[in-house]
């Protein structure tokens, strides 16, 4: 009997072994091919599947306006063009108030949100974030900053009806190009990234508005944090 129980966990150990090896060999395997291969995200596969529309049209970070690259930046991730793919300070901040008791952001950069849409789930665990934090340690070792942002524009969630990416969500909200967006249109359409089921940048409440001229305000003031992601190392903002 004993023998009997041994050999089953034997050979759940060796199940749940290769299971693991799997899910580590797809991002270490596919994060190089996304240097020139432009991905989908889980997000989107997961519509595919299940029949629902993806709206989504892929378009060079060069040709999507600066603003839009400053405005998610600075309202995203600050340092993005300074740290390895984790904001150590950010997170230790976040592992801090979470020991308090208090609510915590989550600490996600740009880069570990590119990872979670690229290789995880979107349920709120800890296992996940803690799958983020090598995910986006290895993608920012491997892919140039500029890269990582635009997969980030191409690939993020703009919209209720399957709208992915920059030019699904300026399409859908004012009806515009995404190298055409001004200042007011790129930091409204910063405001929905956190719940783009809710918030509507082209119905805009007045707190969206409220938090987009900050966010406006801001993205001028330092836009040059930004740099990373422009064209030659510049914005044009």
């Amino acid at each position: 009997m004993a023998r009997r129980r041994a050999r089953g966990w034997g050979r759940i150990w060796r199940w749940g072994g290769m299971v693991l090896a799997v899910l580590v060999a797809i991002p270490l395997i596919l994060t190089p091919v996304y240097l020139v291969v432009d991905p989908v995200s889980v997000p989107m596969l997961e519509r595919y599947l299940t029949g629902r529309p993806v709206v989504r049209e892929w378009r060079d970070i060069d040709q999507i306006s600066d603003r839009l690259k400053a405005a998610v930046i600075l309202s995203e991730d600050g340092q993005f063009c300074r740290h390895w793919g984790v904001d150590l300070g950010a997170l230790r901040d976040e592992v801090e108030k979470l020991m308090a008791g208090e609510d915590a952001r989550g600490a996600s950069t740009i880069t570990m949100q590119v990872a979670r849409n690229l290789f995880l789930w979107n349920d709120q665990s800890f296992v996940r974030k803690g799958l983020e934090i090598p995910l986006a340690l290895y993608i920012d070792l491997v892919m140039p900053k500029k890269r990582i942002m635009e997969i980030y524009l191409n690939i993020a969630e703009w919209g209720p009806d399957g709208q992915f990416g920059a030019v699904a969500g300026a399409r859908a909200a004012f009806g515009i190009e995404p190298q055409d967006l001004d200042w007011r249109t790129a930091s409204l359409l910063t405001t929905a990234l956190p719940n783009p089921m809710v918030r509507l940048p082209g119905r805009p409440s007045a707190g969206m508005q409220r938090i987009a001229g900050i966010i406006a305000a801001r993205a001028r003031q330092y836009g040059e944090r930004a740099a990373c992601v422009g064209e030659n190392g510049q914005l044009a903002l």
